[in-house]
């Protein structure tokens, strides 16, 4: 397992610097996960959910997955808003409908 950290004061300018050491960190690597800790970041913003997506992009480059760990509820809407909950590894927070079935109802007209 790979491990990085994105950082609470991360800017756009940033983004090249932390892609190029996660990428030197992955050649001398030959397997597994990395994760991406962000329990740093308290005021994320777009450039945090970029830097995740090239951050990720990164890691697939070298064949690996990247999985976000110790998001807060902020960035886990934003991540969810734009799109990128399961690329960025966000699990959806919400269960799994138990013991769901149609009912058809005998007045409902044929279909």
């Amino acid at each position: 397992m790979t491990s990085i950290r994105v950082a609470a004061d991360l800017t756009r300018a940033d983004i090249p610097g932390l892609c190029a050491d996660l990428a030197d960190m992955l050649r001398h690597r030959r397997e597994g996960t990395v994760v991406c800790d962000v329990r740093a970041v308290t005021r994320p913003d777009v450039v945090t959910v970029e830097a995740l997506a090239r951050l990720r992009l990164t890691a697939r480059r070298h064949g690996r997955t990247l999985v976000v760990e110790g998001a807060g509820p902020q960035l886990r809407g934003l991540i969810g808003l734009l799109g990128l909950a399961e690329p960025l590894g966000q699990p959806e927070q919400r269960e799994e409908p138990v013991g769901v079935e149609e009912v058809v109802d005998a007045r409902d007209p044929p279909a």
